[in-house]
């Protein structure tokens, strides 16, 4: 049966609901964080050495941490970026550590037009170099073991996109003999897997039945027949109506003419989301930029209460598209969740905790309402 574990891909410790969230997640029952190196930019490990520290030993002492390295091709740069991991993490050594995605030599592999058995050569030997980095690394005492985290792992032979797996065994027990090691310390794979992307499993059979701990990433962001989902079930707005009159009418004038125009697009367009992280995309690349552009010749004493009606609509509007892309959800794959009598994060979730050869499932806990909810389905 599979357990859940902490997520970390967006957390930063600049926020302190994030904060709040971890604490509570370690305080609870949760005892395994997935975290990276590159996660904001270092912030979501300088979160978890800052919660750590303020930890009594009695809880601390049982919390693991698994950590990865982006994607590098020498010893000398994994090294770095451990090192580096360590000093954010305030630890001497971490449980795990993964080597992310090897499968992307293959890409610049195949710009150099290298043939096909050349390209899985050279990826080979550079899955190789990297085990026997990770292996000084365990030698050294900064890691107890190491893995891979990757979102290809596959058996396809003649995929030149994916990682095929069999092989890793072999590869990881020939870099513990190259430093004099009688057993590897490979330990750890980390793949997507969901309701939706059930490939995985295959790999997770595999991995158990060799030893190894499977963990499962992105269980509520599904990739499925060329679209993606979040599967999660959400309550609409009851305020979206008033932010959105309030927004329009302080903004019906000649000056904010452009702002206007620009809101009214956006509630004629909240239900066209595949998403709502294409929302969230969409917010970021197109609706602040032209925001931005139609405030730029306001007042700025009239800006201050001008901005506050904005942000207090785009949150009640992020919480009215969510909606509507689970009304879709719910059309779209009804066949799926026919039987889901709850809500679909619920269902997504508990098919996860019951497959057998997973160990962890990877959720991320912005907030301490996320952790409440997860530790009662923990539980």
């Amino acid at each position: 049966m599979s357990t859940f574990a902490f997520g970390t891909y967006r957390i930063t410790d600049q926020n302190p609901l994030h904060i709040e969230a971890l604490k509570e997640a370690i305080e609870g029952s949760i005892e395994l964080i997935d975290t990276a190196a590159d996660y904001t930019d270092g912030g979501a490990e300088r979160a978890i050495g800052y919660v750590l520290d303020r930890t009594p030993d009695s809880i601390r002492n049982r919390v693991k941490i698994i950590s990865k390295c982006g994607y590098t091709d020498t010893k000398e740069s994994l090294t770095e970026q451990l090192d580096k991991s360590l000093q954010r993490l305030n630890q001497t050594k971490i449980d795990c550590y993964l080597f992310q995605n090897p499968e992307y030599f293959l890409y610049d592999a195949i710009k150099k037009e290298m043939p096909k058995d050349a390209m899985l050569d050279a990826m080979y030997e550079q899955i190789f170099n990297m085990f026997s980095a990770l292996e000084e690394e365990v030698k050294n005492g900064k890691i107890d073991s190491y893995g891979i985290s990757s979102e290809n792992f596959s058996k396809k032979s003649d995929a030149l996109d994916f990682l095929p797996y069999e092989d890793l065994i072999q590869l990881a027990q020939k870099a513990a003999h190259k430093l004099g090691h009688t057993t590897h310390s490979f330990s750890t794979i980390e793949l997507p897997i969901n309701i939706l992307e059930q490939d995985g499993l295959k790999c997770a059979k595999w991995a158990k039945d060799n030893g190894l701990r499977v963990l499962a990433t992105r269980p509520l962001n599904a990739h499925y027949n060329n679209l993606m989902f979040r599967l999660a079930d959400y309550e609409n707005s009851k305020e979206y109506d008033y932010y959105l009159n309030e927004l329009l009418e302080v903004s019906d004038d000649e000056l904010l003419k452009p702002l206007y125009n620009i809101i009214e697009q956006m509630d004629m367009n909240k239900h066209k989301f595949g998403w709502v992280g294409e929302y969230d995309t969409f917010l970021i690349t197109q609706i602040m930029p032209h925001i931005q552009k139609a405030l730029q010749n306001i007042d700025k004493n009239a800006l201050e209460d001008l901005l506050r009606y904005i942000e207090l609509f785009l949150v009640e509007y992020r919480k009215t598209v969510a909606y509507e892309c689970s009304l879709r959800l719910r059309t779209e794959l009804k066949d799926i969740f026919k039987k889901c009598d709850k809500q679909i994060q619920e269902c997504a979730l508990e098919f996860l905790l019951e497959q057998k050869d997973i160990d962890y499932i990877v959720v991320g806990m912005k907030k301490p309402t996320y952790v409440q909810e997860i530790l009662t389905l923990k539980s």
